[in-house]
């Protein structure tokens, strides 16, 4: 199935790296993109070990040349919301127990990374997705973009990475809006000469129904990301306004914590509650299928988001390699993914909650309904993956 074209919608993370993955193994790809252009958007992020597994299979050395561009963390903090440090913890438990570190990165330039990895006439930007129609011979995407011989492109496979919003998504299963969670969150990523973590660090910080991470995410950059409890899912009328509506609620912080997001630029600043949806028995129909957010949004509380799509991204390819049908190649996907997500998924959305407990709540939780799986175990679980 090597001469099948490959269209891909979403030049995310997960979008990327199934094309440097189906790229490398002979496909016919293409990426297209609702962007205009690639600017530095996004947060930080942490490269788990099971992501940075999967990367190194799809593209040897890929991680190495993601470490000079981001943070290697060698320590944990925890803080007290006046920014004092209440416990240093080494962290070093992912090399050791799994072979790769914790490596903190900004988004955008991972992005750049495997965007690199590609011809550039291979990602087409500003090329909105609004639908889609198939049949027995191909699939027809439908783009709003200015050129009228590129508003219909007809390929062999749809692959669907356009996030949580998925358009592709909301055409091929139709189940309606992501579901919100209760957790509101803001995040930047800005240059900084605050002396709050050391370069080798990440740090979190601790409120009531509230908590920020710090993340070093390398050239001197520094990812601040604070979430709060909330059932109002209202957001900003404008970016000055977001920046003013975090700055009102740690204005009881202490002044190096006030100081990192009074300094950062209100453009810079992301708002947005975290939503996911529920696991679903299946990600394709024919011959369009979803991948990463699209297939399965999750709470950020594991981790899991990009890391799992570096992981949709080499299954995929490796299933179409192996089969002699798009069917076929669809089916083992679906079979290897899908069980795996909805623990994860579940997981996620549990751990989201559970970061606003209070000691009692936790501890009145742990003995009405004690987990199946403890957090050691779930850590073996994910981090083993015997992709």
């Amino acid at each position: 199935m090597d001469k099948i074209k490959i269209a891909i919608v979403g030049a995310g993370l997960g979008g990327l790296t199934s094309a440097v993955a189906l790229h490398k193994k002979g496909f016919n790809v293409e990426v297209y993109e609702k962007a205009q252009d690639f600017r530095p958007v996004g947060g930080g992020l942490g490269l788990l070990p099971n992501g940075s597994k999967i990367l190194d299979k799809i593209y040897p050395g890929i991680v190495e040349e993601i470490k000079n561009l981001s943070c290697h963390v060698k320590e944990t903090v925890l803080k007290n919301t006046q920014g004092e440090n209440i416990l240093t913890r080494r962290s070093n438990r992912f090399e050791d127990n799994y072979g790769y570190p914790l490596i903190t990165v900004w988004w955008w330039r991972l992005q750049q990374t495997l965007a690199s990895k590609l011809p550039t006439n291979m990602i087409h930007l500003n090329h909105r997705c609004t639908g889609f129609s198939q049949d027995n011979e191909g699939v027809d995407i439908y783009f709003d973009n200015q050129e009228e011989s590129k508003k219909t492109i007809r390929a062999d496979l749809l692959i669907g990475a356009d996030g949580i919003k998925s358009v592709v998504r909301r055409n091929l299963i139709a189940d309606g809006e992501p579901r919100f969670l209760n957790s509101m969150s803001w995040r930047a990523v800005i240059k900084s000469d605050q002396e709050l973590i050391s370069p080798e660090q990440m740090s979190f910080v601790r409120g009531h129904r509230e908590f920020m991470y710090l993340l070093n995410v390398g050239n001197g950059e520094i990812a601040w990301l604070y979430r709060r409890k909330s059932e109002d899912y209202s957001l900003s009328a404008n970016k000055d306004e977001a920046k003013s509506r975090v700055l009102e609620q740690i204005a009881e912080w202490g002044k190096p914590l006030r100081s990192l997001v009074e300094e950062t630029p209100s453009e810079r600043i992301l708002e947005g509650g975290i939503c996911d949806r529920l696991p679903i028995d299946y990600w394709s129909k024919g011959r369009v299928v979803l991948l990463g957010d699209a297939a399965h949004p999750m709470a950020p509380a594991a981790g899991q988001g990009a890391n799992s799509s570096f992981e949709d991204a080499w299954v995929i390819a490796e299933s179409l390699s192996n089969a002699s049908s798009i069917s076929e190649a669809l089916t083992n996907y679906e079979q290897r993914r899908i069980p795996r997500l909805k623990i994860i998924q579940t997981r996620s959305a549990r751990g989201e909650m559970r970061y606003y407990e209070t000691e009692s709540e936790k501890l009145e939780r742990e003995q009405q309904e004690p987990d199946e799986m403890s957090a050691e175990e779930f850590g073996q679980f994910v981090h083993n993956s015997p992709i």
